[in-house]
């Protein structure tokens, strides 16, 4: 009976992932696109594995793929399915096949029927990557678990809701208000314009599922100390005893340089003799293996690494504060990087798209990029960190009206309103999950937790917080905002020129950057979101226009740099919607200024020699 059941279940699956394939499906074609758009294999988008920092590599399941969608009046419930919707792309996504806006007044239906066979006896947790905003999961009908957060990975433990045979039904309800909602939403409104942006609702991360012992390891935390030679893991266990132990092994090449064991409930701490330091030119990364042991037994293990690398402020010989990469200055500079996508929004088509920009950067000379009001995918992280690319993180924001400042270039002093009480925490709880789920990639050196005073709010509060829970990094507190005596920088914002704060007034006390500036645009006829009333903070006709201009503002940042100027970030990596002020046009098909040309004129900036004592 057991055999002929298993049979059954099996010609069933088929059936139903032969349904799936069959279903019409395709990429809305009404936008520009990239060139990675009809690389997309709507059977498995997306498959590669999705949280490189934590590795289990045999025992999980990409759910990415064909769902069922509806979306219905907020508090009601769909009678039937409308199509097909590809997770995991926003719904109001051209990858989506649906490409829909949902708002504050509707509730976007997710459902799917998986097996979980090959997971029999195990613990059975379902992952999410990003779900834009709260969201509800439904398990055989038994809501198994909720989370409010756009930008946040979250899991829930599934196993108790699960049948003994068949097929698992899923279902997920979404509700993602826009900007109607307290909630922070970075540059999403429902009326895009100027530098606002389409919304972005619903699943927009790898959704998998994952099989684990009773007794399993969680998520570990690595924290490097140059200066002592030292690397500190710590463990976050589930269900563990009093007895069971934590085994790290420090792998150099696949060879074990170094081991300790230690209680679950301790830290590990581990010497390192002869460390490589890891730096944009040598972006050396060691790995790690993670077990949990019972009874001289490894009831669980997986795999991960860590960067020897240290971000800290130091004084040059004029007493300027400067910012430093392993004790030494490194002139920080990139360009602003909002991570959307014509086709996918916030997600990229392939892992090829998602490298491509990383790539493209690097060749045209840059070594640090500012990832502006949104989060990415682990894997981007984990690529920065393998190619050697500097991280700027800003927080999302929301709220936006609140705080406004109307001249950005200038630093307001200590100015701020008070904040609605449910933003406020919604904020804080955000800002918290996101600075642990990307506590381990040694690429991000930098928090930002404000931007140009948008829902700016206690400051002083929210820096020294961010600071205590990580010092391990800088707190850039409020780049182009309103400027508090807390963080570790003065950063100031400058449309088109460049410019930086005064080092006379800020210099002796917090580094000294220039958040963003340039923004020069070119709008190129077939690359453009749409088809007029583009535009960018000063707009040339040719690509020979766009790059002298551009190689003054190189020039004087050199300039900036003698007298005081640790980074810059320039406006900006790609054409976004109606923005046309990218290096790249939005498709990613145009490079603007020819790779050479950049790299000669970038690379100025890395040669003026500052000492620090």
């Amino acid at each position: 009976m057991k055999k002929t059941l298993t049979i059954i279940t099996g010609i069933l699956l088929l059936f139903y992932s032969q349904l799936q394939a069959q279903t019409p499906w395709a990429i809305r074609t009404d936008k520009i696109l990239t060139p990675w758009a009809q690389q997309v294999d709507p059977n498995l988008p997306l498959p590669e594995y999705p949280r490189p920092q934590l590795v289990r590599n045999n025992n999980w399941k990409n759910l990415n793929g064909l769902w069922d969608y509806a979306i219905v009046p907020k508090g009601m419930q769909p009678t039937s399915y409308e199509g097909k919707i590809l997770v995991p792309f926003a719904v109001e996504s051209a990858i989506s096949g649906v490409q829909r806006m949902v708002g504050k007044d509707s509730v976007l239906w997710y459902r799917r029927q998986v097996s979980v066979a090959e997971f029999k006896g195990k613990q059975v947790l379902l992952h999410f990557g990003a779900v834009d905003w709260q969201t509800e999961v439904f398990v055989n009908g038994k809501s198994v678990g909720s989370h409010e957060g756009g930008f946040d990975p979250f899991s829930i433990n599934i196993t108790s809701a699960l049948k003994k045979d068949g097929f698992q039904d899923i279902k997920i309800k979404v509700w993602d208000p826009s900007d109607d909602g307290p909630q922070p939403r970075g540059k999403q409104v429902k009326k895009p314009r100027g530098i606002w942006y389409t919304p972005v609702t619903g699943i927009w991360q790898t959704v998998w599922l994952e099989a684990l012992p009773t007794r399993y390891i969680a998520s570990t935390k690595h924290t490097p100390d140059i200066d002592a030679h030292t690397i500190t893991i710590t463990g976050n266990f589930v269900n563990t005893l009093p007895s069971d132990q934590f085994k790290v092994e420090i792998l150099e090449q696949g060879k074990v340089i170094a081991t300790q064991v230690a209680s679950s409930q301790q830290a590990v701490t581990l010497k390192m003799a002869n460390e490589k330091l890891w730096s944009p030119s040598s972006p050396f990364l060691y790995d790690l293996r993670i077990s949990l042991i019972s009874n001289n037994k490894v009831i669980d293990q997986v795999m991960s690494y860590f960067a020897m690398r240290k971000i800290s402020m130091g004084t040059d010989e004029k007493g300027i504060k400067r910012m430093l990469l392993n004790n030494k200055f490194l002139f920080q500079f990139g360009p602003l990087d909002q991570g959307w996508w014509p086709d996918g929004l916030y997600t990229p088509p392939t892992e090829a798209a998602m490298r491509f920009d990383v790539d493209e950067l690097k060749k045209m000379g840059f070594n640090m990029i500012r990832k502006h009001i949104k989060v990415e995918s682990a894997r981007y992280y984990h690529y920065c960190d393998q190619v050697g690319m500097l991280l700027w993180q800003d927080m999302p924001s929301g709220d936006l009206g609140n705080n406004w400042n109307p001249n950005p270039g200038i630093i307001n002093m200590e100015s701020e309103r008070p904040r609605n009480a449910e933003s406020e925490s919604y904020y804080k709880k955000e800002w918290n999950a996101i600075m642990e789920s990307l506590h381990n990639f040694p690429s991000i050196v930098v928090w930002v937790p404000f931007n140009e005073a948008w829902g700016q709010f206690k400051t002083t509060e929210i820096t020294e917080w961010t600071m205590k829970k990580d010092p391990s990094r800088l707190i850039n507190s409020a780049s182009g905002g309103n400027y508090f005596n807390t963080g570790h920088f003065t950063d100031v914002h400058s449309y088109p020129q460049p410019a930086m704060p005064r080092p006379d007034l800020f210099g002796k006390n917090t580094i000294l950057v220039l958040g963003e500036y340039g923004g020069l645009g070119l709008p190129l006829e077939g690359h453009t979101w749409q088809q007029k009333n583009n535009w960018g903070y000063q707009s040339f006709k040719t690509p020979e226009e766009l790059f002298a201009k551009y190689d003054v503002f190189t020039t004087r940042l050199t300039e900036l740099i003698g007298l005081g100027l640790s980074a810059a970030v320039y406006t900006q990596t790609t054409d976004v919607e109606i923005e046309t002020n990218g290096l790249m046009t939005y498709d990613r098909k145009v490079v603007k200024i020819p790779v050479p040309q950049l790299y000669q004129s970038n690379n100025k900036v890395y040669r003026p020699v500052v000492t620090v004592r």
